[in-house]
C-alpha cells in the first residue's frame, strides 16, 4: 500500500515497524518515474531525488539499496556525510548524479561551499527517520535545505515511530499528505521475543556475560548509553574470549564502517554500539539485541530492538535493568502496551563468572589508561588508539571503500 501511495504522486508519511522495507517503500516509485522519464527523454535527469538521513552509516546503506535497485539504468548515486573528504563528494556530484544521499550538515555544506551545485530540479525529497532528523541537532541544518528546494517537488517522510516533531514538520512542508500506518504507533513484530532482567548495577557486567554464553546467538547488537563504554566493553569481552568490536561516535567514519563490516562478515559476532547504530540498519543476521543500558527515551527502545526480527525472521531483545532505570523501564512498558517476560537465570550460576569479569575490566581499564598516557606523550587521537585495538586498519578500509 506504501508503494501504491508512493507512486499515485501523493505527499506520504509512512508509519511502520522496523524491518518491514520502507526503503523500498521510498526508492522503487523513485526508480519507476526515472525509468519512466529515460524512456521517453532517452536522458535521466541529474539531482532528481535527495533522501536525508540521521546518520553516515544509513546513508550509505540507502545508497547501497539504491544503486542494486536502480543497476538496470545505470543509476548514479552520491553519499554525502560527514567524516569524509568534501572534495571526494565533490568530484562526485561533478558527475551529475541521479540520486543525493546525504546528512543534513553535510549537504547544507555542499549547498553553500560547493560552486555549481544546487537542487534547483529536484523531484523527490525522502526524509527517512523522520523524526530523529527533527533532534536539535538536525533542526536547522533542515530548515535551510527546505528553504533552497523547489516547492514543487514530491516529499516523503518515514519513520518506525510518530512524534509532535514530526506533525510540525508534516505542517511545514508537506501538501494535504497521506498518512499510511503499517502498525500501530509504536509496535514491535510479533516474531520477536522480548524479555527484561532486573540486576544489581555491580553485577550488570556479569548478567552480560552469561546471556552472550548462554543463549545461542550467532550475532548480538549490545546497545549501550556512551561512546565510552563502547570500547570498555567491547575490551572486556575480548579479554573474555569473545568476538566483540565496538562502533561509536568517537570513531571516525572509516573507522565506523570497517568495525560494521567485520560484524557484516562474521569476523566480529558482537557488536558494542551506541544509539548511533539504532536506526535503520539493515543486518539481517542479527538474533539477539542487549540493552546494557536502557535508553533515557522510550521511543530509542523501538529502534534498538528493530535490528534483529527484521523482514519476519525471528529475533530476541533482553534488557538488563538496575536499580537506576527502573522508570525509564517502566516508561518503555507503557509504550509498547505490554508487560515483559523476565528472562530467567540463577544469579548464584551467574555470579560464579564475577572474578573473571571483574579481573577482565581491570585489564581493559588498564589498557585505555595506557593507551592514554601513550598518546599524550607521542602525539596521536583516540581513533587510532581504537584502530590498533580492534585490528581496523584504515589504509585498507580506504583502498576497499
Amino acid at each position: 500500500m506504501l508503494l501504491w501511495f508512493c507512486d499515485a504522486g501523493k505527499d506520504l508519511i509512512g508509519l511502520a515497524q522496523t524491518g518491514s522495507g520502507k526503503t523500498g517503500a521510498f526508492a522503487l516509485p523513485i526508480l519507476q518515474a526515472l525509468l519512466e522519464i529515460a524512456e521517453n527523454q532517452r536522458t535521466v535527469p541529474a539531482f532528481f531525488a535527495c533522501v536525508l538521513s540521521p546518520t553516515r552509516e544509513l546513508a550509505i546503506q540507502i545508497s547501497e539499496q539504491f544503486e542494486a535497485l536502480g543497476s538496470g539504468i545505470s543509476l548514479r548515486c552520491a553519499v554525502l556525510v560527514g567524516g569524509v573528504d568534501m572534495m571526494q563528494q565533490t568530484l562526485a556530484l561533478g558527475k551529475r548524479p541521479h540520486i543525493v544521499v546525504a546528512t543534513p550538515g553535510r549537504l547544507m555544506d555542499h549547498l553553500t561551499n560547493t560552486k555549481g551545485f544546487s537542487l534547483g530540479t529536484l523531484k523527490y525529497l525522502v526524509l527517512d527517520e523522520a523524526d530523529r532528523l527533527l533532534n536539535d541537532d538536525f533542526e536547522k541544518s533542515l530548515d535551510e535545505i527546505l528553504n533552497v528546494i523547489p516547492r514543487m517537488r514530491q516529499t516523503y517522510l518515514f519513520s518506525a515511530t510518530m512524534t509532535k516533531k514530526v506533525k510540525k514538520l508534516q505542517r511545514a512542508c508537506l501538501k494535504n499528505p497521506v498518512k499510511i500506518e503499517a502498525a500501530s504507533k509504536y509496535s514491535t513484530v510479533d516474531t520477536l521475543k522480548q524479555q527484561y532482567r532486573f540486576v544489581p548495577a555491580k553485577y550488570k557486567d556479569c548478567y552480560l556475560v552469561y546471556i552472550l554464553t548462554e543463549v545461542s546467538a550467532s550475532s548480538t547488537m549490545v546497545f549501550t548509553r556512551t561512546c565510552d563504554a563502547t570500547r570498555l566493553l567491547a575490551l572486556m569481552l575480548r579479554n573474555l574470549g569473545q568476538r566483540a568490536i565496538p562502533i561509536s561516535g568517537h570513531m571516525s567514519q572509516s573507522k565506523r564502517l570497517g568495525a560494521l563490516n567485520k560484524f557484516k562478515a562474521g569476523e566480529c559476532n558482537i557488536l558494542i554500539c551506541t544509539d548511533v547504530a539504532s536506526r535503520g540498519l539493515d543486518i539481517p543476521s542479527v538474533d539477539m539485541v542487549i540493552n546494557y543500558d536502557i535508553p533515557t527515551n522510550s521511543k530509542d527502545y523501538i529502534h534498538r530492538v528493530g535490528r534483529t526480527a527484521r523482514a519476519g525472521r525471528t529475533g530476541v531483545a533482553i534488557s538488563l535493568v538496575n536499580q537506576y532505570e527502573l522508570e525509564w523501564y517502566l516508561q518503555i512498558e507503557k509504550l509498547i502496551g505490554k508487560k515483559l517476560p523476565e528472562f530467567p537465570a540463577e544469579e548464584e550460576e551467574v555470579l560464579l563468572l564475577l572474578e573473571r569479569v571483574t579481573e577482565a575490566k581491570r585489564i581493559s581499564q588498564m589498557t585505555i589508561k595506557d593507551s592514554g598516557n601513550k598518546r599524550r606523550r607521542k602525539g596521536g587521537d583516540e581513533d587510532d588508539d581504537i584502530g590498533r585495538q580492534f585490528g581496523i586498519n584504515k589504509k585498507k578500509l580506504s583502498k576497499r571503500k
